[in-house]
């Protein structure tokens, strides 16, 4: 039934529809864009509104809620409500908040609902892109669109902070309009996009409350550090399944959480995305304090990995669809593992060292991501692709704020400073080595589960009956 319904969809792709192709990537990158790009400027904001650093990480932390749980639920809503309109609010929603923030810069409070805003109309636009590319597109279409997509996020990830700073130096408060280009895209959206017909059904209100509860104490307990929001964030995840079983309309399935291959998926994003965000924190600290580099010779070592992902996401789809995902998820993290073992080890040496590991890991995470949401979309029954990508991208963009704020931690209290690292004798080289051959294990850990589940056997969808 799922290969009919599939094969219908790819056979309803106009070529109107594929006019928006290049739309799609070009809205894609100024979203995954902001979720870095206002990371240098923290130290600004803070210094013009007297913060300390708890009070303006809400300036990150307040975005990476709301994506978060935007993308889920903008998900969820592609399957009830038809993609077109949908992208169409998001962007709007995303462009008022950018206006907004530049208005009132001067006040903080006003930043933050800025931001908020921000953070709502950006979930739509990888969670839907995820959808479209899914819902209107054929098998092997697919697997080259995510490569492509894949290319477009690595990029923009690794280029965000190089741009924020850049931009930061006139003055902090243009980047809030960074994000205004994408508005060129609506009228050829409303142009090309199709007028679906979807299922009649309502938004699980409950199950939405619960769930924005978890993932905001979530967010909060490991960027605060603060205990008292874990038992809430484990309150809320009980009602929250406990409103999903018992629901008329539920947010999601059950049955989608019982699928062993969906789970997996979910649980290497989470490790892989979070590994590679971790890295593109801990890199720059080790680089200036290791090298004494500057932010400019900084963002000069790491952009030639940035740059690469632009090229072998390319690749990485088009192995996805001659080798299978498979291959290439292997091939994926075979080469973050190896770049991860070079880097830990090159510490100290010629830094153009970490420079070249930096590439094989851009080259390999876009590999693994590209045939990862392949894998996932495969298994994903025609009435919950919106939601369980929503999910599934919303696992993986939480992951980057709670990875990289325990690594945060681990740093600050210097928990991996000793000697263990077999090739490194630099007492100052011990916390970063260490550090980062723990995550090449991290790597290493997600190609197993990889292959105990996933590895076994190809892909099922899960039943359109459950």
């Amino acid at each position: 039934m799922l290969d009919t319904e599939r094969n219908s969809n790819a056979a309803t792709v106009t070529s109107d529809i594929k006019k928006s192709v290049l739309w799609i990537y070009f809205v894609l990158f100024f979203a995954v864009l902001n979720e870095s790009v206002f990371n240098v400027s923290t130290p600004s904001i803070a210094a013009q509104f007297g913060l300390d650093e708890s009070g303006v990480s809400w300036v990150v932390t307040i975005f990476f809620i709301l994506i978060g749980l935007g993308m889920p639920v903008f998900g969820k809503l592609s399957d009830i409500f038809s993609v077109k309109k949908l992208i169409i609010i998001g962007i709007l929603l995303y462009s008022f908040g950018s206006i907004l923030g530049f208005v009132l810069q001067n006040w903080f409070p006003g930043v933050i609902i800025a931001r908020a805003f921000q953070g709502a109309g950006c979930a739509a636009i990888p969670a839907l892109v995820f959808v479209m590319v899914a819902r209107y597109f054929s098998a092997e279409e697919r697997g080259k669109m995510f490569g492509i997509i894949t290319s477009t996020v690595s990029f923009a990830i690794g280029i965000g902070p190089v741009l924020g700073g850049y931009i930061a130096s006139f003055h902090w408060s243009y980047l809030f309009l960074v994000p205004l280009p994408i508005l060129v895209a609506i009228p050829f959206f409303l142009k090309y996009l199709p007028i679906e017909q979807r299922r009649e059904g309502k938004l699980d209100i409950v199950g939405t409350v619960l769930l924005g509860i978890l993932v905001s104490m979530l967010v909060l307990f490991t960027t605060e550090e603060n205990w008292l929001y874990l038992p809430v964030a484990l309150i809320a995840l009980v009602l929250f399944i406990v409103q999903i079983r018992h629901a008329k309309e539920p947010f999601v399935d059950p049955s989608l959480f019982a699928n062993s291959l969906y789970r997996s998926g979910i649980i290497i994003g989470f490790l892989t995305f979070g590994t590679v965000m971790s890295i593109m924190f801990v890199l720059p600290l080790m680089l200036n304090n290791m090298y004494g580099l500057t932010t400019e010779q900084i963002g000069l070592i790491m952009f030639p990995g940035a740059f690469s992902a632009v090229i072998f996401g390319r690749v990485a789809g088009n192995l996805t669809v001659k080798r299978g995902s498979h291959f290439v998820i292997y091939l994926g993290l075979a080469l973050l593992a190896i770049s991860l073992l070079l880097q830990s080890s090159s510490i100290g040496l010629w830094v153009w060292y970490i420079g070249i590991a930096l590439i094989m890991m851009y080259i390999g995470f876009s590999f693994m991501q590209t045939a990862l949401a392949e894998s996932v979309t495969q298994i994903l029954p025609g009435h919950q692709i919106g939601v369980g990508m929503g999910f599934f991208n919303m696992v993986s963009t939480i992951s980057g704020a709670v990875v990289t704020a325990l690594v945060a931690k681990a740093m600050e209290q210097r928990v991996f400073a000793f000697p263990l690292h077999p090739v490194l004798t630099d007492s100052r080289a011990y916390m970063y080595g260490n550090l980062i051959l723990i995550l090449s294990l991290v790597v290493l850990a997600s190609g197993l589960l990889y292959f105990l589940t996933f590895g076994k056997k190809a892909p099922q969808p899960i039943n359109e009956a459950a």
